[in-house]
């Protein structure tokens, strides 16, 4: 990764539960936008859908918050999303990436729901859209076993291919690119051990480098 390549640019990250443990992407995935010059605010809420980030919604495990070079910040009692327009119009960042594909991957129904996915998705990309501001989505990556939380990498791929046909207009990050099915260990099937989320995180903030968003006006 070229040093520097987001100086000026701010940028709004908001996910689920890969981001609301300080311990996971929301300190690598953070710390590697930083070091590339951004001014990054980082939300991450336990169990969000995408369409909770619309209105306020309660998270179900909590949330993590971390703005800049400060450390992130747990809340686990009385966690919620905040509106993604309001975060908009007080960030003004001039773009968001969105970390959000298991919640959608729903791994315990039988059958991938793929209206609600639809719904879910295309709620959360015109409220972006209609702010103007730039979007990156991206999805989940691969399981290592199906763990307490069924996760397989069936219907991982599943979910990839229904997020790069419906996630538009944000630009789509595929994170089985990064890996091999396998390859990254997790602690229960879904979330990675540390050495992990680091180098999810390094391919994401790469990814975003090797196509970055404009400043916007």
């Amino acid at each position: 990764m070229s040093s520097g390549a987001l100086v000026g640019l701010a940028l709004l990250v908001i996910g689920d539960s890969h981001l609301a443990t300080p311990s996971y992407l929301i300190g690598p995935l953070h710390d590697q936008l930083t070091e590339q010059g951004a001014t990054v605010h980082s939300i991450g809420v336990c169990g969000a859908n995408a369409a909770d980030w619309v209105k306020t919604s309660p998270g179900e495990c909590g949330r993590a918050e971390r703005s800049g070079n400060a450390a992130a910040q747990k809340l686990n009692e009385g966690a919620t999303t905040t509106p993604i327009k309001d975060l908009i119009t007080k960030d003004k960042p001039d773009a968001v990436v969105v970390v959000i594909g298991d919640t959608i991957g729903s791994y315990n129904n039988p059958e991938f729901p793929k209206s609600w996915a639809y719904q879910q998705v295309t709620a959360l990309t015109k409220a972006i859209a209609a702010t103007g501001t730039a979007c990156y989505w991206v999805g989940p990556g691969w399981s290592n076993n199906p763990g307490r939380f069924n996760k397989t990498n069936e219907r991982v791929e599943t979910v990839n291919a229904f997020l790069a046909e419906n996630a538009a207009p944000c630009t789509y990050i595929d994170s089985t690119r990064f890996s091999q099915p396998g390859e990254w260990k997790t602690i229960d099937g879904q979330h990675y051990t540390g050495g992990f989320y680091k180098k999810w995180g390094a391919a994401i903030a790469d990814a975003i480098v090797n196509n970055p968003p404009k400043k916007a006006q």
